[in-house]
This record gives structure tokens, sequence and C-alpha cells, in this order.
């Protein structure tokens, strides 16, 4: 039995596994769009069904006070922001615990 916290495990993992043929192929030092495109080619090929630029809502007690636009919302459940950066900075692991909380 798979914990509910690990729920979406396999499809998870997919989705990585697309990731990583992306970054293999193209390496670093493209822009954002370049690496979105790519891994919209990768899950296509893959089967993972998708949506791109995806506007989500934000909630704040229940109530909607926002949206916002993810990259990929892949499979109606799992949402997938890329970053073309070199270095990953200390705020991003804070930002996204944010996000993903701010969404439902």
């Amino acid at each position: 039995m798979i914990k509910e916290e690990y729920k979406y495990l396999a499809l998870t993992a997919k989705i990585i596994g697309c990731a990583m043929a992306v970054h293999k192929t193209l390496g670093n030092g493209f822009q954002e769009v370049i690496y979105q495109r790519a891994l919209a080619i990768e899950m296509n090929l893959a089967g993972i069904a998708f949506s791109r630029e995806y506007e989500m809502p934000i909630f704040y007690r229940d109530e909607q006070i926002g949206t916002r636009r993810v990259d990929f919302l892949v499979e109606g459940v799992v949402s997938v922001e890329l970053k073309a950066i070199t270095k990953l900075e200390d705020v991003y692991p804070v930002r996204y615990f944010l996000i993903l909380h701010g969404l439902r």
C-alpha cells in the first residue's frame, strides 16, 4: 500500500525522468521556455497528460484570493514549475512550499 504522502510517486518519477532526459539532451544555458517546450515533448512521448501555463486558484482560509500560473499541471494533480538557473538559492524551497500550500 502506498502511503498517502507518496500517492503520486509513480507520476512524479515519470515527470522527473522526462526532466532528466531534457537536461541530459540540452544541458545548461537555454532560456526557460526552451526547457518547457522540450519537457512538453518528453511528456507527450511518455504518454503523460498535462496542461501548459495552467492558471490555478490560490486560497487563504478557504477563500480564493487570486490565481497563479504554473508551467505545467500534470494529470490534474501535480504542478511543475521549471527554473532555468545556474544555482538553486536557499529561498526556492521555502517559496515553493508556500506556493504548494496555497494551491488546492
